[in-house]
């Protein structure tokens, strides 16, 4: 078009040129409904509120949950709470610079709370609680003098509380609570107005507000000592909302990895297994676990189909086979995913082969075939933990309950103490262990467990896990010793004990898991109540044995966590009737030093 009106010259094609320009200006977005758009940019979902946000208006003010001054149009209230937004907050919130209302609480906001917002020079009310906002409150937001209501609680804030918010003058409703803020509350300026539920939550901080002495204040030896003890409960809090922390990052693991699994295992579900056992079918047996020939397994094996299938997991699908003889194998269906998983394989499952022991589902052996591997386990007719617990509690009483405590930790301390070379699991949750007729545990699932090649390490790095279960040091590092295995085992005694399960939507309502919910409990001695009612006549003293194994388990610090070694002696010795151990000898340590229960 600038080549056109060249070309004529002269007043008119400026003229033109003008009116063109005024035109697509006067057409153009404005400012706040291009700093909206960048806020949409990084919602990568919601409950569909922002699809009619249209970068083709003039302005934003007829959007779902905006709001503009009717004669300036600039926008003055952001109002989208509880619209299931997951995603960060733009920085462009800050160009907002008439925003009197910010209000996106109870969505599922990840990332940092934006240093920009301190921008909104004209914000009266900020409202970002029950979502899973990270890292520490922006100073900016002292900057803030307007403000009169603020509301961040609920989220997995971190570090100290920013002095510059004392000089938020106009503040009449302040709320900080449930995060992992640390250090002295400000005790001067309008911080010093409001009472310690507003702060509630945040076992690190100290000051006046709650009644608890900074350690630099000079406090009494006897205010020191209960400061100590608040410094050791506070540090339990911290796993209530470490699992908060990466809760969302996790969950949309979680989602990716089911529909990969949907797209890997759950579409040929449906159909027989004769195409994965044929064409070069091998049977690898262990020990002659397995007393028949490797054309009878194949046979049997090829006559699977979906109407064998007796459950699914990470790993893969199991199949129930029942042989000409009357006894039944559980067989685990693992698709082959990349090159070097045949090479891996073979090396790992013939060292789990060798691993027998009563309270372990046992692998007898297993079909290598092209495209899958079919492991071969014991049937256990009880079926899964997970499912006795959460689908037939009432067949599980006190005692049932504790025996299955009991053989699990059996189990488990077999992988990690007697083991050559000795197995992580990495991934002890309900559905990984299995009932025997008698309600007796086994533990499954450890096929896929790295083994431990240097016994001073004891580290793999390999992520795998289920929310809920993983220990905060594993959530952040990806790094798996023992101590995170019994963080997860600790996590597996809340849930038998509670009949709830470490994410229950009792607990996500409220921003926590289950190990919040003793923390909580806990600081209000009342832990007892975590019991599920359908246990009767359970002795408090044992309970209470119980419950401090159960916590010393799930401590923040790995490095007060007991070992599985020194877990079973206090679950034998001090929980159930006292009896020597038919694993171990009650006098002997490992040379780990464990730590003390």
């Amino acid at each position: 078009m600038m080549g056109i009106l060249m070309n004529y010259g002269g007043p008119l094609s400026l003229y033109i040129l003008l009116i063109h320009i005024l035109t697509n200006k006067s057409a153009a977005l404005s400012s706040d409904g291009e700093a909206l758009l960048s806020f949409r940019n990084l919602i990568t979902s919601s409950d569909g509120v922002l699809r009619q946000w249209r970068p083709e208006d003039p302005d934003p003010c007829g959007w779902k949950g905006v709001k503009c001054d009717s004669m300036t149009k600039r926008v003055i209230y952001l109002s989208l709470a509880r619209r299931k937004l997951s995603g960060s907050i733009s920085p462009d919130i800050g160009k907002l610079e008439h925003l009197k209302l910010l209000e996106l609480n109870n969505n599922i906001l990840y990332g940092t709370i934006p240093t920009e917002i301190g921008n909104c020079s004209e914000l009266q009310s900020l409202y970002l609680q029950g979502n899973f906002l990270g890292g520490s409150i922006p100073s900016a937001l002292g900057n803030l003098s307007q403000l009169q209501n603020l509301d961040i609680s609920s989220n997995t804030l971190s570090g100290h509380i920013p002095p510059l918010l004392r000089m938020l003058t106009n503040l009449s409703t302040f709320n900080l609570s449930s995060n992992f803020l640390t250090g002295p509350i400000p005790n001067d300026g309008v911080l010093n107005n409001f009472p310690g539920n507003s702060f509630v939550g945040n076992l690190g901080l100290c000051g006046k507000q709650i009644d608890l002495a900074c350690k630099d204040d000079g406090s009494n030896n006897s205010s020191g000592s209960a400061q100590n003890q608040k410094k050791n409960n506070s540090g339990r809090l911290f796993i209530s909302a470490s699992a908060t922390v990466g809760a969302l990052l996790l969950v949309a693991l979680m989602c990716f990895w089911g529909c990969f699994l949907y797209k890997k295992l759950g579409k040929n579900d449906g159909r027989c297994l004769a195409m994965d056992v044929s064409g070069g079918a091998s049977i690898v047996m262990f020990h002659g676990d397995l007393p028949y020939s490797s054309k009878d397994i194949i046979r049997k094996l090829e006559t699977l189909t979906g109407d064998h299938i007796i459950g699914s997991g990470g790993f893969g699908t199991v199949y129930k086979l029942a042989m000409d003889d009357g006894n039944i194998f559980a067989v685990k269906k693992i698709m082959k995913l990349n090159e070097g998983f045949d090479h891996f394989f073979k090396r790992e499952l013939e060292i789990l082969g060798s691993i027998k022991h009563r309270y372990l589902v046992n692998l007898r052996g297993y079909c290598n075939s092209p495209t899958s591997k079919l492991l071969i386990y014991d049937y256990l007719p009880g079926g899964s933990l997970d499912e006795a617990l959460h689908e037939r509690p009432e067949q599980l009483d006190w005692d049932a309950r504790l025996n299955i405590i009991v053989g699990a930790a059996k189990g488990l301390a077999y992988l990690h103490h007697d083991c050559s070379p000795r197995v992580i699991h990495r991934d002890i949750k309900s559905s990984n262990i299995l009932l025997d007729g008698n309600l007796e545990a086994r533990v499954s699932d450890f096929g896929l467990a790295k083994l431990l090649e240097d016994e001073k390490s004891h580290i793999t790095t390999i992520v795998a896990g289920t929310f809920g279960y993983l220990a905060p040091e594993y959530m952040q590092s990806g790094r798996a010793t023992e101590k995170t295995d019994v963080y997860s085992f600790g996590v597996l005694m809340l849930e038998i004990l509670s009949g709830k399960r470490p994410t229950d939507a009792s607990f996500i309502e409220k921003g926590i898991n289950i190990v919040g919910w003793l923390n909580f409990l806990v600081s209000e001695s009342r832990q007892r109540q975590i019991l599920d009612p359908l246990c009767e006549g359970v002795p408090g003293e044992r309970l209470d044995a119980l419950l401090s194994v159960a916590t010393l388990c799930v401590s923040p610090n790995a490095e007060e966590r007991p070992t599985m070694h020194r877990l079973l002696q206090v679950l034998e010795s001090e929980v159930m009737t006292p009896c020597p151990s038919e694993f171990y000898d009650s006098n002997s340590d490992e040379d780990e030093n464990p730590s003390p229960v």
